[in-house]
């Protein structure tokens, strides 16, 4: 028969994450910060007025953030320091847009004015994500906060934890499964693409800009729609910077047209393609592109539940003061 003290470690290891979940509220700063929405609002809303491309990218700094071991705790933000690289450093997120990191050094500022040494980084990420994702369109979804701020960040964490757009789909669908993802919920996630941008690089990846357009896109693409990228691109090795926009039909708005173009061979990624050849994700492309409420209902459901991944409570983080560096 089990020992009192071997029955009480194991409820303590099954309910921490309940527990640690538990501490988080939707109105954890309203004593001890009550400005906190209103000043994360009005420094989102200016950033995005001078930075159209600004939600996009903090989307994805969210997703890139949470997604990795550490779970939502800002890890990402931490710059590499002499002795080691950060996961902001990897590869993968090398190419992680300046305006989303300027957006949380400006909220962040402004908090430590109003609230010193109050609001962890991971919140204001999460609200920062959220609002812009419905300053474009998008579904609204509560965000729980009283997340504290990791005090690690090493760019070896990252490997094979976030998606690459080169990657075979059952790998792609690996990573989010083992997070605790359905397959609808990751297919939901990607329909982020129907806004932002993404560097021509990303596409021709290890190709050939002067392979044969047909060779080059024998796998779903459009071929105007390939002769088009090629145009676009062209440059891309001199020219680094170049960048199309993932939904070429409303690139701008957060709605479902991304999932309706995928059978239109309108991807722009590899990986966009491979959603729709592949016989798991095909099924809820079709859903999400005919029904756009069902989109949005299971996306709100999803972001929420990626909100809530590896959260830090209590001693098991700090409140940075810096958003990228530790204390």
């Amino acid at each position: 028969m089990p020992s009192s003290n071997t029955i009480t470690l194991f409820f303590f290891l099954f309910f921490f994450p309940i527990l640690s979940h538990s501490r988080l509220s939707l109105n954890f700063y309203d004593h001890s910060c009550p400005r906190f929405h209103q000043i994360i609002e009005d420094i989102v809303t200016s950033k995005q007025i001078s930075s159209p491309t600004t939600a996009a990218a903090t989307i994805r700094l969210f997703l890139h953030d949470c997604l990795l071991p550490n779970g939502c705790d800002a890890s990402l933000l931490l710059s590499s320091t002499p002795f080691s690289p950060s996961e902001r450093d990897n590869d993968i997120n090398l190419s992680l847009p300046g305006d989303a990191f300027d957006l949380i050094v400006r909220a962040k500022t402004a908090l430590e004015l109003a609230c010193p040494t109050t609001v962890s980084c991971s919140d204001i990420l999460a609200v920062a994500a959220r609002n812009l994702l419905v300053m474009l369109g998008g579904p609204h979804f509560p965000v729980f906060l009283g997340r504290r701020d990791g005090t690690v960040s090493t760019s070896s964490s990252v490997t094979n934890h976030l998606p690459k757009p080169t990657m075979p789909m059952t790998q792609i669908v690996d990573i989010f499964t083992r997070r605790g993802f359905t397959v609808e919920e990751f297919v939901a996630l990607t329909g982020a693409h129907t806004v932002g941008l993404t560097h021509c690089s990303e596409i021709f990846q290890n190709r050939s800009v002067d392979n044969n357009v047909n060779e080059k896109y024998n796998d779903g693409y459009n071929p105007r729609f390939a002769e088009g990228l090629k145009k676009a691109c062209g440059n891309y090795i001199n020219d680094p910077t170049l960048s199309v926009f993932n939904d070429i039909m409303t690139p701008s708005k957060f709605d479902n047209v991304y999932f309706q173009n995928l059978p239109k061979g309108l991807g722009v990624l590899k990986s966009d393609h491979g959603l729709y050849s592949d016989n798991r994700t095909r099924p809820f492309v079709h859903k999400f592109g005919e029904d756009q409420d069902l989109f949005f209902k299971v996306f709100a459901r999803s972001m929420q539940k990626l909100s809530l991944l590896g959260v830090k409570t209590g001693r098991r983080g700090e409140i940075r003061r810096r958003c990228d560096q530790v204390n």
